[in-house]
C-alpha cells in the first residue's frame, strides 16, 4: 500500500498590511481591544487599486512554489484539490482556475467547502486518492480573499478584525515508506450549529433580488455572523478531541509531539489547547499575529513558515488540526 508524503510548501500574502490602528478609519477600535480578545496585530487585505489577487490567483502563486519545492513541474500534477470558502465567482470553483492559470493538463479539480477545516479536509482527501494508488502527486490549496466581503463598520467589528486574506499550498506525492508521510487524518461535523457562524446570503435560499426588494439597511445576512463566546467554547473542546484521536490511532502520546500547527482562528484559542496539552513555545507554531485568520489558508500558510524557519525537520512528529464553520473540524497526523 502506498502513502503520501508532503514533497512541497508554498504561501502567498498581499502585500497590503493592515494593523489594529488602521482600522480606526472604519470603525470604533483599538490596538489594545483586539490584540486582547484575539492576538492578532496586523493582516494583510487585498488592495483592489494596487493588486490584480483573486482567492484563484492567490492560490496559484503559492501552488507554483509549492511544486517547485517538490522538484516537479506542473505536468507532474494529477490532481487539484482547492479549499476556500471565497471563491473568485458563485461557481465555478477555484480548482479550474489554477488549472487554467498554471497552464496544466486537463486533470481534475475538486474544490473543498469546509472553511476553517478546509485544507484538512483537502489534504485527507489528497491522502486516499494517494493511498488508493489513483494518483501520484496531488496538489491542495488553501486560498482566502475576506477582504472584499467584510463590514467595514462597528457594527460588524467582531469579525471584521479578526479575517485576512492568503494562500497557501501544499504538493503530496506518493512513497512507498508507510514510516514517513501523512499516517491518518480524522474528520468530523456538526451540522446542528451551522448558523453560529456563517454567511447566510447572497444563496439560493435567498437570492439576490429578494435582497435588493427588502431594501433593508439592517440587514446584514449578506456579511460574515459569528457567535464569537460559542464558537470558542466548542472550539477547545473539538480542538483537543481531533488530535488525541489521530494521536490514540497512532498509538503515541501527547509528548510525542514535536509540533502541533493549529488553525489560525484566535491567539487564546492556540495558547489553551497549548497550555492543556503541556506542549512547550518551541512545540506549537502561530502566525495569526502577522495575517490574522485566513481560514483554509492559514494552516498551509503556517506549516509553510515553520518549515521555512527550520522548525519542521526530518522525522519529527507533526500534528495539524482545525476547527471551523460547520461547525466541521478535524486532523491530521503526520510524519515528517
Amino acid at each position: 500500500m502506498y502513502n503520501s508524503k508532503i514533497t512541497g510548501l508554498g504561501k502567498y500574502l498581499p502585500e497590503n498590511v493592515v494593523t489594529n490602528n488602521d482600522l480606526k478609519q472604519w470603525m470604533e477600535t483599538s490596538d489594545e481591544w483586539i490584540q486582547e480578545r484575539t492576538g492578532i496585530q496586523e493582516r494583510r487585505w487585498i488592495d483592489p487599486e494596487t493588486s490584480d489577487d483573486t482567492t484563484s490567483i492567490m492560490g496559484a502563486k503559492a501552488a507554483k512554489i509549492a511544486i517547485e519545492r517538490a522538484g516537479l513541474t506542473k505536468d507532474d500534477i494529477d490532481f487539484i484539490v482547492f479549499a476556500t470558502l471565497s471563491p473568485d465567482m458563485y461557481f465555478p470553483g477555484g480548482g479550474v482556475r489554477v488549472q487554467e492559470l498554471l497552464e496544466m493538463d486537463t486533470i481534475g479539480a475538486l474544490d473543498v467547502r469546509n472553511q476553517c477545516s478546509g485544507f484538512i479536509y483537502g489534504l485527507s482527501v489528497a491522502d486516499q486518492f494517494i493511498k488508493t494508488g489513483m494518483y501520484k502527486n496531488v496538489l491542495v490549496i488553501g486560498s482566502e480573499n475576506h477582504s472584499g466581503g467584510l463590514e467595514r463598520s462597528t457594527r460588524g467589528r467582531n469579525v471584521t478584525v479578526i479575517f485576512g486574506d492568503g494562500a497557501g499550498a501544499a504538493v503530496l506525492s506518493r512513497v512507498e515508506d508507510n514510516t514517513k508521510g501523512i499516517l491518518s487524518t480524522h474528520l468530523h461535523s456538526e451540522g446542528k450549529y451551522a448558523k453560529e457562524l456563517a454567511l447566510e446570503g447572497p444563496s439560493t435560499g435567498r437570492w439576490v433580488d429578494a435582497i435588493m426588494e427588502d431594501n433593508d439597511p439592517n440587514d446584514v445576512s449578506y456579511y460574515p455572523y459569528m457567535n464569537g463566546q460559542f464558537v470558542f467554547k466548542h472550539a477547545v473542546v473539538r480542538f483537543s478531541e481531533a488530535i488525541m484521536e489521530g494521536l490514540k490511532a497512532n498509538n503515541l502520546k501527547k509528548e510525542d509531539i514535536d509540533m502541533l500547527i493549529p488553525h489560525q482562528a484566535n491567539l487564546r484559542i492556540s495558547q489553551f489547547i497549548q497550555k492543556k496539552f503541556g506542549l512547550a513555545d518551541d512545540n506549537v507554531y502561530n502566525n495569526i499575529m502577522r495575517y490574522g485568520n485566513t481560514t483554509a489558508a492559514s494552516i498551509p500558510i503556517a506549516l509553510t513558515e515553520a518549515w521555512e524557519e527550520g522548525k519542521v525537520k526530518e522525522g519529527d512528529l507533526v500534528v495539524l488540526a482545525a476547527f471551523g464553520s460547520g461547525f466541521t473540524w478535524g486532523s491530521a497526523i503526520i510524519r515528517w
